[in-house]
């Protein structure tokens, strides 16, 4: 009878503890998280959003926009320079008369001026003067501010790309930091449950005092797991809220993106062969390097100087003069400046020009090394992980079969306490593991598309 007894008393205390672990145990197979869920105390953040967000936020990627803004004003301002060009220059002079009026010029009337290198005592210039300089500077000057402006897009791109790394870590991360946040939670409301569970048994003296005492301990150690996670959410948290929002307390909630499938190796380099942005600022340095070579070496060469006039200059500010002379006409100049020594200053220029062209090429060699390991590095990482999520969620679930059937055997008088703490032990690590695996694989595909720039988080 009394065996009875005691056996009906287990089977109302396993129907009780079931119940609970059966409603966690759904909440986890169904996947629902707290941080992918909007309500009405913030807003709804997507990862594109963050990202737009994080563009307009963020300091240094503000920095190199402007850069590439004031390169292609650059470029533009070189180009301007072959061009002729047009200024309307007015002038006014008053020299001291020397007392005579002998002076040859345009009329014998006027007095003539005491400095010999004036025309007149009263002189009026206004004149349209347009001029144009050919030679090798302002065509090297072009392709100078050509390769620059095309150095500052890919460094302005590398931002960009580097910058959506960025957001990807930072976002994913808070996502698996409250998985695991709600992981410990649950695991410590378990621990809570079991606990009673144990007391029962004890009052039941179907169990020991120490497994009360065990289940205590483990209690105490899920409570502190769940201030640590808690901290380490806040701490994500206020991360990524820094890149969007001018507070960076501001309550929002994530939305998690779906990744991409991951395409075939050839592609991803083929990819990364046509679009990478460190490659191409490499190349656009090494342009650069070439034209301020050729840019030194303009030296060398001679500079012609043309030069056309068109307006008065004359002591009347007339078209006409007082005798009828016609004050409006022109003049035309052309100049050729040969150079001839200068102390072995453009042959130094152009040393110096070579010698920062052979370090951009030694540059330019380590940058396309570097491209080949990331991307081999960067695809392995996103492979493997890949591979391993689909492990990780049967492992998920087999250390939630092998934690209720090692309840069950303690419920049943068969297993121990120390049992059914390793089982929950070994699910709160799997499921943990499970959070860090699609982390580790997002962040596995942000790496491919900074060397890339194809969208493999959609």
């Amino acid at each position: 009878m009394r065996l009875r007894r005691k056996s009906v008393q287990g089977c109302v205390a396993l129907a009780i503890s079931l119940l609970p672990l059966r409603c966690a145990w759904a909440e986890v197979q169904s996947g629902t998280s707290q941080s992918t869920v909007a309500t009405d105390a913030g807003d709804l953040i997507s990862l594109d959003d963050a990202i737009a967000r994080a563009e307009a936020n963020e300091a240094s990627f503000a920095i190199a926009r402007a850069e590439g803004e004031t390169s292609q004003l650059d470029r533009s301002i070189a180009r301007a320079s072959l061009l002729p060009s047009a200024t309307f220059h007015n002038q006014y002079l008053f020299t001291q008369g020397n007392g005579s009026n002998d002076r040859v010029g345009q009329t014998t009337t006027s007095p003539a001026p005491r400095f010999i290198a004036n025309n007149s005592v009263h002189e009026y210039v206004s004149q349209g003067v347009v001029n144009e300089t050919v030679g090798l500077q302002q065509l090297s000057a072009v392709s100078l501010a050509d390769a620059n402006a095309a150095k500052a897009a890919a460094e302005l791109e590398i931002g960009r790309r580097g910058l959506v790394s960025a957001v990807v870590n930072l976002y994913y991360g808070l996502i698996a930091t409250e998985s695991n946040l709600e992981t410990v939670m649950r695991a410590n409301d378990e621990a809570t449950r079991f606990v009673t569970l144990t007391q029962q048994r004890e009052a039941g003296r179907e169990a020991a005092h120490a497994d009360v005492v065990k289940a205590q301990l483990q209690q105490q150690q899920r409570s502190r797991d769940v201030a640590d996670a808690r901290i380490a959410a806040v701490r994500a948290r206020l991360e990524l809220g820094v890149l969007l929002f001018p507070d960076p307390r501001t309550d929002f909630h994530t939305q998690a993106a779906s990744a991409s499938v991951l395409p075939d190796r050839s592609d991803i380099e083929a990819a990364a062969a046509k679009n990478n942005a460190e490659l191409k600022s490499a190349l656009a340095s090494l342009r650069a390097s070439e034209a301020e070579v050729t840019s030194a070496r303009a030296g060398y060469m001679p500079d012609l100087a043309l030069n056309f006039t068109y307006g008065i200059d004359a002591p009347q500010f007339a078209v006409n003069g007082p005798a009828g002379t016609r004050n409006l006409g022109y003049a035309a100049s052309a100049t050729l400046d040969i150079p001839v020594w200068d102390w072995l200053a453009t042959q130094h220029k152009v040393k110096q020009s070579q010698i920062r062209r052979d370090a951009v090429k030694i540059a330019l060699s380590a940058t396309q090394r570097r491209l080949i390991a990331n991307l081999a590095e960067f695809y392995d990482e996103a492979a493997t992980a890949r591979d391993q999520l689909a492990s990780l969620d049967l492992s998920v679930a087999t250390a939630q079969e092998s934690f209720l059937l090692t309840r069950l055997r303690y419920v049943g008088g068969e297993g121990t306490v120390l049992e059914v703490i390793d089982a929950q032990n070994a699910l709160i690590s799997t499921e943990m593991a499970r959070s860090d695996g699609t982390l580790r694989y997002q962040v596995a595909l942000a790496g491919l598309q900074t060397l890339t720039g194809r969208p493999l988080i959609q």
